[in-house]
């Protein structure tokens, strides 16, 4: 993507950086050739971003010819929203206590040049807040109150003629690396037509896809004229530099993985896990409910309070299995085997949540795990208990003996049932990619549940597919962002 700083004056940018230009703003609202343009990214650094001037339409425009402005119009309404800059003071109030702690005054002014402040002592405060609101020039207000912790009161942005003429050269340094770092490394002669961006968790234990599968998905895209980047959750303020964004990385609710699909979403981005699945998928309360309503089989389920905790075993009958409504991978699923049991277990699950997922307890050898992609099956697998123990994960060994064996076949192999009723039941969520376990127990077929972020690991559900299944995925990304694009051209 080419880059172009937007300005009310040519004084408000005094610098050059290699791969950027300057541009009146003026000239890039009016002249066509800007309009024309394709794989703009856009730092809007007008001196007003309010209703109707023209820093406000450099943004609003640039998202209308498919450029990707910084800051986005939805961000420059963060900047003056008063419960988004106190949700955000909440959100990283530790980060705030521990950078300002030193600070002698109640009051303190922060200065964040492209995601970086001249102190090093501030420089993960100015990446946070600039994560929030991705704006290339930044300046947040603090105070400190009777109880001696501090707060952000505001947060807007800044132009170039209000940048103190000693921190130019920091300026010049820091956005220099800001535009060295989000270089794609590999591009055609004429650039990729879209950028993709992969999230990924590289700690991350059990991740949806291993590291050859993400090395797949990224040749793949590459295949299909698309650039795709690997970020992490230190990457939330470059969302919008992207048109697309792939999550393989656990989602949960509380965590960074559904803001990024959330903020994604509403930069307009083609997003997958989308935040609407993800807010479905991820809590059993709701899949439970929503299931049975469409009349979808699911093992015998009571929603447990502290109020029926006598009938669920009643009901149930023992063994019986406890979920957390945010469970992920087999971790927050626990068996109990009769009342005394159940009475322990239920007394920690509800110290977290006030409703718990109680099910009966139906044994397999195996869960039938079925892909759907764009409301279609496309890949079917096996996936047996672990040795010893009635999962497909046992977090208690550690290597081989961690995971069950697998087995994945053609869709067309698998039971009809399973896969009409995968589709059926993931058609209820969304159209993007989900993963539908399944299991069989004395000729019947209950659905367990719907993962919006399935595993896609080299070798094991590409089986059958191969490179088909990463060209299949990343195929449905291109025909999206060709849709969205298509409503600017």
């Amino acid at each position: 993507m080419s880059v172009l700083i937007v300005t009310d004056s040519p004084d408000d940018w005094p610098a050059e950086i290699s791969g950027a230009e300057v541009v009146d703003a003026k000239v890039y609202l009016s002249d066509a050739k800007f309009s024309e343009r394709r794989g703009v990214k856009v730092f809007n650094l007008c001196r007003s971003y309010r209703y109707q001037t023209e820093g406000y339409y450099v943004s609003l425009l640039a998202e209308a010819r498919g450029h990707k402005p910084i800051p986005s119009v939805a961000t420059v309404r963060d900047f003056k929203t008063q419960a988004v800059v106190r949700m955000v003071s909440e959100e990283i109030d530790e980060l705030i206590q521990k950078s300002l702690a030193a600070v002698k005054t109640n009051r303190y002014r922060l200065s964040i040049y492209f995601g970086q402040n001249l102190a090093m002592r501030y420089r993960r405060l100015a990446l946070a807040l600039f994560n929030q609101f991705p704006s290339p020039m930044l300046r947040a207000e603090f105070t400190c109150g009777s109880t001696g912790r501090w707060h952000l009161r505001k947060i807007d942005s800044i132009s170039g003629n209000e940048v103190p003429k000693t921190h130019w050269p920091f300026v010049v340094r820091a956005a220099t690396e800001y535009f060295a770092n989000r270089r794609s490394t590999k591009t055609k002669k004429n650039g990729p037509r879209f950028d993709l961006a992969i999230l990924v968790r590289p700690d991350d234990e059990n991740p949806p896809s291993d590291a050859k599968a993400i090395k797949k998905f990224i040749r793949a895209a590459e295949s299909l004229d698309m650039s795709a980047e690997l970020i992490t959750k230190d990457d939330y303020g470059r969302i919008g530099e992207f048109d697309a964004l792939f999550i393989r990385d656990t989602t949960f609710l509380t965590n960074y993985t559904y803001r990024f699909a959330r903020k994604a979403h509403g930069e307009g981005l083609v997003v997958i896990d989308d935040p609407q699945s993800i807010l479905r998928c991820t809590n059993k309360v709701y899949l439970a409910e929503l299931l049975t309503r469409h009349k979808i089989p699911i093992p015998r389920t009571v929603v447990a309070h502290e109020r029926n905790i006598a009938q669920i075993g009643e009901t149930l009958g023992f063994p019986l299995v406890l979920k957390k409504p945010d469970s992920a991978f087999s971790q927050g699923v626990v068996k109990a085997l009769d009342q005394q049991d159940l009475d322990q277990k239920l007394e920690t699950f509800l110290e977290e949540s006030d409703l718990v997922v109680a099910q009966e307890f139906l044994p397999t050898t195996f869960d039938w795990r079925i892909g759907v992609l764009d409301q279609q099956p496309i890949y079917a697998c096996k996936y047996f208990m672990a040795r010893g123990h009635w999962q497909i994960i046992n977090h208690g060994n550690q290597g081989d003996d961690q995971f069950g064996r697998f087995e994945t076949m053609p869709v067309d192999w698998a039971p009809k049932k399973a896969v009409k009723m995968a589709v059926k039941a993931a058609n209820l969520i969304g159209d993007g990619l989900y993963g539908v376990d399944i299991k069989e127990s004395n000729g019947k077929f209950y659905v367990i549940e719907v993962n919006d972020n399935p595993n896609i690991d080299a070798g094991v559900e590409d089986r059958i597919l191969k490179d088909e299944l990463y060209l299949r995925i990343m195929g449905t990304f291109l025909r999206r962002i060709e849709q969205k694009k298509s409503r600017f051209f």
